[in-house]
């Protein structure tokens, strides 16, 4: 089959660089029903030493260090912007002025004003968009919002979100820019919490209002000499200010009557990467654990007397979403394959000249409650979410 090709330009060759130039790549492989093809035409960053290796280690055709430049360039279809947070919207702006596809990693922007200024640019530029909210993309986090869209856990009370990390915990790592507020627009509340209140709307609903903490443990830490592409990096003799929180929590009331807790640390020792959530309905119960992500957790209060209890569906058959393109069941997939499964989803929409899902509106309704957290942690105060 012929396929339409797809010039991509990525914006960012760390972390999420390297985890979506991988998702570029590996897509039409495992999906060959797609009729675009993406091309890994050039990648940009402001290190051309590091950009250059990346270019050659991730299989770009070149190289640049000038994304106002890349953006414009007639060639490049589709923007990849997998920068720290300051850059997201002003690459995103213009890269719509320039009739680009735009793709951004989470979360959306650094405030909501600079959110309702991205959404802003791609309606009025008419271009198709999309965000990384890529646990949605997990099979076993899509099996569960079909089983509760198909009424099997019944009218949804709770929702109960962690996701708990521990990278930062020594006082000598260093001062990474995840944690400059100047750049990364907030800690762990941004980068963690973005992504369990997508899972939160995504499968429950619109977050009505907030009441919510933050607390920064580490007040200084080392200058960052040298940054790597796994968060850290070399610490230098110098010490700079921590201006982002290091854990935020919240209550939330959804506006369907349900009611959430949400907690994101980078404090919880021994928790790598503990994204975990559990809904409770009228009729049963789901838990899903990202560093047990091909399992799905199930109870049903509709099971004989005597028999009821927590089932573990292994998510690797079939019949659950996205698992058909990979290996037979019982042969699990990782972390790399969910952003795989984002690419997969916004190249079919394209193709049919739809927009992707999750998208921008997804990004501004997640910032809407982010900001909401600050200002209640802030104030000290319930407050209603301002979408």
């Amino acid at each position: 089959m012929a396929r339409r090709k797809l010039n991509v330009a990525l914006i960012g060759y760390q972390f999420m660089g390297k985890a979506h130039s991988n998702a570029y790549r590996q897509v039409c492989r495992f999906f060959p029903e797609l009729e675009i093809e993406p091309v890994l035409k050039v990648i940009c960053g402001r290190n051309e030493e590091r950009v250059r290796a990346a270019a050659e280690k991730y299989g770009f055709e070149e190289y640049a260090t000038d994304w106002r430049e890349v953006v414009a360039r007639p060639d490049i279809d589709l923007v990849d912007v997998s920068t720290p947070g300051n850059l997201h919207a002003p690459i995103s702006i213009e890269a719509a002025k320039h009739g680009k596809i735009v793709l951004c990693e989470k979360p959306l922007a650094n405030s909501l004003a600079e959110a309702r200024e991205m959404v802003q640019a791609v309606e009025q530029n008419g271009v198709k968009h999309g965000i990384f909210f890529n646990y949605r993309k997990a099979p076993a986090v899509s099996f569960a919002k079909k089983l509760i869209e198909d009424g099997v856990i019944g009218k949804i009370y709770h929702f109960r979100g962690t996701y708990l990390q521990d990278w930062i915990v020594d006082p000598n790592f260093p001062l990474v820019w995840r944690l400059r507020k100047e750049i990364a627009g907030s800690g762990v509340h941004g980068d963690l919490n973005a992504h369990i209140i997508d899972l939160a709307h995504w499968l429950v609903g619109e977050i009505a209002e907030v009441c919510g903490m933050m607390h920064t443990f580490i007040k200084q830490r080392p200058v960052l000499r040298e940054a790597d592409d796994r968060l850290g990096g070399q610490a230098g003799t110098e010490m700079g200010e921590v201006t982002v929180d290091d854990a935020a929590a919240f209550l939330a009331r959804f506006k369907n009557g349900a009611i959430g807790t949400f907690e994101a640390t980078r404090f919880a020792l021994g928790r790598k990467n503990y994204n975990r959530f559990e809904i409770n309905g009228s009729k049963g119960s789901i838990v899903f654990n990202l560093e047990r992500m091909n399992e799905l957790e199930l109870y049903l209060e509709t099971d004989p007397q005597g028999m009821r209890g927590f089932r573990t569906i292994m998510v690797t058959e079939g019949v659950h979403p996205y698992v058909s393109a990979w290996w037979p069941p019982g042969h699990i997939i990782g972390y790399e394959h969910t952003f795989v499964h984002v690419v997969r989803d916004a190249l079919e929409a394209i193709s049919k000249d739809q927009l992707p899902s999750p998208n921008f509106y997804d990004g501004l309704k997640c910032q809407a409650v982010l900001e909401a957290v600050e200002i209640s942690a802030r104030e000290r105060r319930w407050v209603e979410v301002p979408y």
